[in-house]
């Protein structure tokens, strides 16, 4: 079956695969193409980014969903706020190359990489060391996805926006965070600002979303009901890609390094401009925290480099500020709390950092040999099915990334409600941070997705994976790094660290390792807005 499919590929073309339209053929290939390309490209990476000042009411450190959420509100009430991130800030434009493709990928889709495989496997490099927006941070036995730019994971991501069932919901959280108050009021807040919605009818009815409605048709083929789902995409811009009104992206797949004409309704198109409309808000961008501590008068200390675009230090200084928020994301967040309980910066931190790290149960599934449109496929997502037959999870329907035209390949994002959960270690000697993540990953995962995606390939007469490009299922990589500071162990219920006053946690960090088989965005948004009305409230 391996030697006959790989034939039928080739047959239908995927040897040799072509760059999608409007891609340079100087670049087919992921070569390097050099700062000064990139200069001509997006000028505005290389200008100074705002200075942050001395001293400042409250620093918040990232700029994904939790901490635009904590920025915007805090500035809202009265603090002067400083939001530190080590990426660039990208600019949107209807017809220029402002980020990369998947399939051809150079510097401006990598963080300081000179190469990275995606999902399907194929490798993308060499590339240029430069400050792309996807960070590829490699454990010993797990690859984890998370963003450095402006704007966070809501760069990078594929949009989808949905609250987790409430079944699951409890069963991830165990008590931890009430669903009914966040269904009443926190989930409904952060939708209020990220503007989710489902796919129009003429949208999905249009050619680049074939793959889509082959999906729906096998799984209701298989027995499942599809569900559409939410996501933060502006389909009046992507109606105008598929119009000729634009310069093609999400319409071309793609999402895992940006979308040039902002078709993807991101952060920087919401919470971060109204941070900065209230006039209390400065983002200040290539400016990595390396460490922080408290110091005498109970002022928090922070170690930042301004770094340029190619990721040299320009400057170091160090910051002070009131408060401290930490919103760099599961592993970044959970790093800096590391070090600093190991070096003593911050003395009173308990024996739960680091712990209770999880993956949402993400495994990345493919099968091929299905109808073939030959057209590229588009990247929002339209609709998931629920399957509760044994290890509760969700299937998505998704794009191939990195395969730029639609060759037969169906594929799908799964996760679970998986109880395995692994901890973070530093090591001072090397300066570094390792996970506890077992090789093999969660045995429980992949043969619960593989049962479905099994039952979808047969009712549509598709094969399991497309070998040897990729596996049927793959959860050697997340994308949803979720825990290492989890609310009610490192924190108390609202995020605030026990043990240091002023000090707080807003980002998938809190998580404990799954938000019950749904795409975290919208319950980190949401509980960011939650504990930061309370921090607020109290004045604390």
């Amino acid at each position: 079956m391996k030697r006959r499919q790989l034939l039928q590929l080739a047959a239908a073309g995927l040897v040799g695969l072509t760059a999608p339209p409007l891609v340079s053929a100087a670049r087919a290939g992921a070569m390097p193409i050099g700062a000064g390309s990139i200069r001509s490209l997006v000028p505005e990476l290389f200008a100074d980014p705002p200075r942050p000042p001395d001293h400042s009411s409250v620093i918040v450190i990232g700029s994904g969903f939790g901490a635009s959420a904590a920025a915007l509100r805090l500035a809202q009430a009265g603090s002067q706020v400083t939001v530190l991130e080590r990426g660039l800030r990208w600019p949107r434009d209807p017809w220029r190359e402002i980020f990369t493709a998947d399939m051809t990928a150079d510097g401006r889709g990598l963080w300081q990489q000179g190469s990275f495989t995606n999902i399907t496997g194929l490798p993308v490099g060499p590339v240029d060391r430069f400050g792309g927006v996807l960070d590829s941070t490699r454990f010993e036995n797990l690859s984890v996805w998370r963003a450095a730019a402006v704007g966070g994971g809501s760069v990078v991501y594929t949009g989808v926006t949905i609250a987790p069932d409430k079944r699951f919901f409890d069963l991830s959280f165990g008590g931890r965070l009430d669903y009914d108050e966040m269904a009443r009021t926190w989930y409904p807040k952060a939708r209020s600002m990220l503007l989710p919605s489902t796919i129009p009818a003429d949208i999905l009815g249009s050619p680049n979303f074939a793959h889509s409605r082959t999906w729906d048709d096998h799984a209701r083929r298989a027995g499942y009901q599809p569900q559409a789902v939410d996501s933060t995409w502006n389909w009046n811009i992507v109606r105008d890609e598929i119009a000729g009104r634009s310069r093609p992206s999400a319409t071309i797949g793609a999402s895992t390094f940006g979308n040039s004409n902002g078709a993807k309704y991101d952060l920087t198109q919401n919470y971060i401009p109204q941070a900065e409309g209230t006039g209390n808000a400065l983002v200040a961008h290539s400016h990595e925290v390396a460490s922080i501590g408290t110091e005498s008068g109970g002022r928090y200390r922070v170690e930042v480099r301004r770094l340029d675009p190619e990721g040299n230090v320009v400057e170091s200084r160090t910051l002070t500020c009131d408060k401290l928020v930490l919103g760099a994301g599961s592993i970044g967040t959970t790093e800096l709390l590391l070090r600093a309980q190991a070096t003593g910066a911050l003395g009173n931190l308990n024996e739960f950092v680091g712990r209770g790290f999880g993956t949402n149960g993400d495994a990345s599934m493919t099968r091929s040999l299905g109808p073939a449109a030959g057209v590229p496929q588009a990247a929002p997502c339209a609709s998931r099915i629920v399957d509760e037959s044994g290890l509760p999870l969700t299937v998505e329907n998704w794009y191939v990334p990195g395969v730029p035209w639609d060759l037969g390949f169906l594929g799908s994002l799964g996760m679970t409600v998986d109880p395995l959960r692994a901890n973070f270690a530093y090591n001072a000697a090397t300066d570094s941070m390792s996970l506890s993540w077992p090789q093999g990953g969660s045995r429980d995962t992949v043969e619960a997705l593989r049962a479905v995606q099994n039952k979808m390939a047969q009712a549509g007469g598709t094969v399991v994976s497309a070998e040897p490009f990729t596996r049927d299922v793959d959860d050697t990589f997340t994308a949803h790094p979720l825990g290492g500071a989890v609310l009610g162990d490192v924190t108390d219920s609202y995020g605030r660290v026990k043990g240091h006053d002023g000090l707080y946690v807003v980002d998938s960090a809190l998580i404990p390792g799954s938000t019950g088989a749904a795409n975290p965005s919208l319950t980190i948004t949401a509980l960011a807005e939650r504990n930061i009305a309370r921090v607020i409230a109290d004045g604390r």
